[in-house]
């Protein structure tokens, strides 16, 4: 491909895939502002080595080089605080998860509150873990992607899934536990 070419192929990439890039940016790092500016180093990346792409999923090679970034990003932080709030806005849940058409005020609001309570223990869970999740239930990338973009085997993701979606049940069950009341 000629170097004009490769720019139209990424653009056209980048395009197509930026709201995932973007979200993937903001799960794993924490914040829009990073999440942006990793989206941004990607595209740099990605344009850079365009002429190396050798074919097959081009959103697998995108999210990758995405993940890479926020990843480097992440190598740079201090490791206590690597696991920071998706937001300081606790109704930032809304944007996260996907919203309901619950006719009863009621059941939009415990819905409302599942979603914060997941989104919370979500961003919680290790960042492997979550990062599979990620891609698989929000993002909904088959275990061949997932395993693209993380360049691991499709056992590990297969794994990790198993694994953090039973560290996410574990955390939502021992939450609706303590808030039994006593007695039950």
């Amino acid at each position: 491909m000629s170097p004009a070419t490769n720019q139209a192929f990424v653009d056209d990439l980048a395009l197509r895939h930026l709201d995932a890039a973007y979200n993937l940016g903001r799960w794993l790092l924490g914040n829009e502002q990073d999440a942006a500016d990793a989206v941004h180093d990607a595209y740099l990346r990605a344009a850079r080595a365009s002429d190396t792409y050798a074919g097959g999923n081009a959103r697998a090679w995108w999210l990758a080089i995405v993940r890479n970034c926020c990843l480097a990003r992440l190598a740079i932080r201090n490791k206590e605080k690597r696991n920071v709030p998706i937001d300081k806005n606790p109704d930032a849940a809304e944007h996260w998860m996907p919203r309901t058409d619950a006719d009863d005020v009621e059941d939009r609001v415990d819905s409302a509150k599942r979603q914060q309570l997941i989104t919370q223990h979500l961003q919680n869970l290790p960042e492997n873990f979550r990062e599979v999740l990620i891609l698989r239930e929000i993002e909904e990338l088959s275990y061949r992607e997932i395993a693209d973009v993380l360049q691991t085997p499709i056992g590990t993701v297969m794994s990790r899934l198993a694994r953090g979606r039973a560290l996410l049940q574990k955390a939502l069950a021992e939450n609706v536990n303590m808030q039994a009341p006593y007695g039950l």
